[in-house]
């Protein structure tokens, strides 16, 4: 009797423990589904609860620790994080080493963050955000040098206990996004964050002062019960762009995963009110498109996007603005701006500048303001963090400026604020202090043989263009420099027979020493028809992922090379032309090659060349180098020759 009834415990132990295992599974996949219909704050409350019961894994902790980070809460993002390296350190993928990391720099744990981004680098190393990281060791001591140079302050007559955020002048208001009483009842709470969804707000602006008066709704015919967020006006105020979710006549759509997507609408002005919101052309139910911004002109319209072909999580693309609701096609900005990480709130000032906020540079911590500066082309000359008081180990984004005021608003969810998100006033003060003057050294190369170049030029210029030094370098191709300290300077190299080579740098302090050194690709001298391009500037292979056929950022950097001849040279027509090698069928390869070639091509034409110029057609394995046909056994390295882009000279 006494061993009938240890057996009716056991099976009863056993049942409990399978019952309960089941039970804990039923929630997991609960809780997943929200999780991956962006019900953060919901799934997170599952996960907890599954985690004090003692239930571990790492797509557990992996969701914990994204439900807290995409909320901006990377205190507890952090401590889930390290768990899930502690524990499961062979399931740690190189993304969540990377939001990791970005959480130790929200904590201000810069050494912590620098050695898991460190461990991120060596897991993937081709990615932008790695090589910036790699390339800026001193990124905290070059992006803190503008402390003296603003004034911020907390809105705090604005701001509510909810998210406010994405000021924008129009005539004399600011108008921004708020989640304060929206009038709606508990339904309304946007999953994401447990928040009530977004309106339009205004407030009275004193342009001289830059101080706000009572805030009141904006434009109620523009908000509906779901987000609306980010506008931009044109310059005559009569026309509006903003982001609002994927609504339209009372009915909310989603994508084939039943997510509501992000667009972009427009509104008219006709009197005193404004006309019923139009989608524009390029939106879509399967991806996002959002915060828009004109250009000054008003023919360019910048945005935010995971469409296909953006590098990371968001991309910033620009249409040019065509007439009356026309548009050109979309065109992503490429990888000087964008990154692996999310690139998006752009704005250009009045001067032209493009002040867009990332996580993917190296920064402060979270999203950090950057401003890149544009040459009269439109291309972009450099970039530089916007660094302290600015940016701050938050997020920190929804940049806009008066230049010529030096007054300014912009968003953070920095700590002691009033809410999710604040809107910060700046007041930017040139402050007068004593000359000084720090070293810039360094050697100027041929990129092809490393050997010094003689007969080279250094300049160093400010960030408007402007020459502040000039020196030739010696017999060994090296220079000394000697401009201020602390400033954003480029210097740039120049030989007439070598296309010239720029780095922007941030000097240092007084009696400190930088070492610039750069390489020179030589000018080409002699280009007949028939000639490889891919051969004549000794170009890295063009490579692409698996199955895919957008520019890869390493790609990019080796298709800027045959940009240049091709500027330099404006009667140049080239085609490109890809190949595979034989593994795969044979149409699969031929129609992805030509895929993959015609990609290079409007890769190029996207940056400013004449379409007619270049084209694209792919082969296949139709022109193999060597015996590796179907069937034959062939090394790697082999079957490397094959798989090639070349960019043949048609004509000249």
């Amino acid at each position: 009797m006494q061993v009938n009834f240890k057996i009716l415990l056991l099976t009863l132990f056993v049942f409990s423990g399978l019952f309960k295992i089941n039970a804990q599974e039923k929630e997991l996949s609960k809780a997943d589904k929200k999780f991956e219909s962006y019900a953060f704050i919901d799934a997170q409350k599952i996960y907890l609860r599954l985690a004090g019961e003692g239930y571990e894994s790492p797509e557990l902790f992996q969701k914990l620790g994204d439900s807290y980070y995409f909320n901006a809460k990377y205190e507890e993002s952090a401590q889930w994080y390290e768990k899930l390296v502690d524990r499961f350190p062979e399931a740690v993928t190189p993304e969540h080493l990377f939001r990791y990391a970005q959480a130790l720099k929200a904590l201000q744990n810069y050494n912590k963050s620098d050695e898991i981004m460190e461990a991120f680098r060596r897991a993937k190393g081709g990615d932008t955000r790695a090589e910036l990281f790699e390339e800026e060791p001193d990124y905290l001591e070059d992006i803190s040098y503008s402390d003296s140079d603003y004034e911020v302050e907390n809105l705090r007559r604005t701001n509510s206990r909810y998210s406010d955020f994405g000021p924008m002048f129009y005539e004399n208001k600011l108008i921004f996004a708020s989640s304060r009483d929206t009038g709606t009842t508990k339904k309304y709470l946007h999953k994401w964050n447990n928040e009530p969804f977004l309106d339009f707000y205004q407030a009275p602006l004193d342009r001289e002062t830059g101080e706000l008066g009572t805030v009141e709704k904006f434009a109620e015919r523009l908000n509906t019960r779901y987000h609306e967020s980010s506008p931009s006006f044109t310059s005559d105020g009569r026309t509006i762009y903003f982001t609002r979710n994927n609504f339209a006549q009372g009915v909310k759509r989603t994508d084939k995963n039943g997510t509501i997507r992000l667009k972009i609408y427009k509104s008219e002005k006709r009197g005193d009110s404004w006309s019923d919101p139009k989608e524009l052309p390029f939106n879509s139910d399967e991806y996002s498109v959002s915060h828009p911004a004109l250009s000054p002109d008003n023919k360019k319209l910048y945005f935010a996007s995971d469409m296909p072909g953006t590098t990371g999580f968001s991309d910033l693309w620009v249409v040019d603005i065509l007439g009356d609701d026309e548009y050109s096609e979309p065109r992503n900005l490429g990888p000087k701006i964008n990154t692996e990480g999310r690139e998006n709130f752009p704005y250009i000032s009045k001067k032209g500048n493009l002040y867009f906020s990332s996580d993917g540079r190296p920064g402060l911590g979270g999203l950090d303001i950057y401003v890149a500066a544009t040459r009269k082309n439109g291309d972009i000359a450099y970039i530089i963090n916007l660094g302290k008081p600015i940016n701050s180990p938050q997020d920190d984004f929804a940049f806009i400026v008066d230049e010529f005021s030096n007054v300014g608003y912009f968003s953070t969810n920095r700590y002691f604020g009033m809410g999710g998100d604040d809107i910060f006033r700046f007041t930017r003060t040139i402050k007068a202090i004593p000359e000084c003057r720090t070293r810039i050294v360094g050697t100027i190369r041929d990129a092809q043989t490393l050997l010094p170049i003689a007969t080279a030029t250094v300049s160093a210029l400010d960030l408007d263009g402007n020459v502040l030094q000039t020196t030739d370098v010696d017999k060994n191709g090296k220079y000394e420099l000697n401009p201020l300290c602390n400033t954003e300077i480029l210097i740039r190299a120049e030989e007439p027979e070598y296309y010239s080579a720029e780095e922007l740098v941030t000097t240092l302090i007084e009696n400190k020493t930088k070492t610039v050194d750069l390489n020179l690709e030589p000018r080409i001298t002699r280009i007949n028809p028939g000639d490889d391009l891919a051969k004549l500037l000794k170009l890295n292979p063009i490579y692409f992922d698996f199955d895919r056929f957008n520019i890869r950022p390493d790609a990019a950097l080796e298709l800027v090379k045959v940009l240049a001849v091709m500027e330099s040279n404006p009667t140049l027509v080239v085609e490109v032309r890809a190949h595979t090698d034989s593994r795969g069928g044979d149409a699969y390869n031929l129609t992805l090659s030509d895929k993959r070639a015609k990609a290079t091509a409007n890769y190029i034409v996207s940056r400013g060349i004449d379409p007619s110029r270049i084209s694209g057609q792919g082969f296949g394995e139709t022109q193999l180098q060597n015996e590796c046909a179907n069937g034959v056994d062939c090394t790697e390295e082999q079957h490397q020759l094959n798989r090639r882009s070349e960019f043949i000279v048609i004509s000249y």
